[in-house]
């Protein structure tokens, strides 16, 4: 009873947070993101950089700053903060290549045996984390305008599917869906995550109007399979290094990425399809 209802609060209180940076304006869902992302790399890191804390404290940063600098650039794009392309190419080749190389140098001073998957590692936060959220801001922003019902919408789709697959799952599930990587997940839950998530998108068309319903239901189909595999694809991370939560930070939930891996890994999809639906399905 008491992990419930510390469960409760932390989602209480999490979910204001949202809510709040969500609907308090551009600057605010940017601020809030960038927090997200930033927290969530440096858990991915205090994951896959755990061998020597005083050497792998400045590749934490390093990567920190690498990962960070797509949503960045997508920030000043998005909210035109520079009015010269050229201006804004030579910001991104100074925030880009400098971190970049800087960590190939850092290695060898560090006598480390792995110098150069240290580096990949770097590398793949970036790509992992940092890309997808700096193109949550392309969903968020269309033409100059900010669409913060699109992005809670997608949360809502996230959420919906979690709680539906645990629902369901938790009292029905019987077939495993992947027991090599998470033994508790099943093809029950998942099917009720999907319907969940189905249901969720025609709720969320009859009180947002920003997307079509087959835009939502597409969306929904998304959350569905992209959002299943990035919940098995980090816990393949955490699998392969023996640890049960990315972080501390949500207590009764674990870490920030525990949260936003299913949102994370369906964002490049969700993107891809939005902008073509923007573009007239063209």
């Amino acid at each position: 009873m008491k992990g419930l209802i510390q469960r409760g609060i932390t989602a209480f209180f999490f979910g204001a947070v949202m809510i709040g940076g969500i609907y308090g304006g551009a600057y605010t869902f940017v601020s809030l993101f960038a927090l997200v992302t930033g927290l969530c790399l440096w858990e991915f890191y205090e994951i896959v950089l755990s061998k020597n804390y005083r050497t792998d404290l400045i590749r934490r940063f390093l990567g920190l700053a690498l990962g960070l600098v797509p949503f960045v650039l997508a920030a000043i794009l998005q909210l035109d903060l520079v009015n010269h392309k050229s201006l804004f190419i030579a910001i991104s080749s100074l925030l880009v290549f400098p971190i970049l190389f800087t960590a190939f140098i850092y290695e060898l001073y560090t006598r480390s045996e792995t110098p150069f998957a240290n580096v990949a590692f770097i590398m793949l936060g970036l790509a992992y984390i940092g890309v997808p959220f700096a193109l949550l801001e392309f969903i968020a922003f269309e033409n100059g305008f900010y669409y913060p019902n699109t992005v809670f919408g997608l949360l809502v789709l996230t959420w919906f599917n979690d709680t539906g697959a645990y629902m369901v799952g938790s009292r029905f599930g019987k077939r495993p869906l992947f027991p090599r990587i998470s033994p508790k997940k099943t093809w029950e839950g998942a099917a009720g995550g999907a319907a969940a998530a189905f249901i969720g998108a025609y709720l969320i068309f009859t009180i947002f109007r920003e997307l079509n319903l087959i835009d939502w239901l597409v969306l929904a189909a998304i959350v569905t399979v992209f959002g299943n595999l990035g919940d098995l694809v980090e816990s393949m991370l955490k699998r392969s290094v023996h640890i049960k939560d990315s972080g501390n930070l949500l207590p009764g939930h674990g870490g920030l990425l525990d949260r936003f891996d299913a949102f994370i890994f369906l964002l490049p999809f969700a993107t891809a399809y939005l902008l073509w639906a923007r573009l007239g399905g063209a």
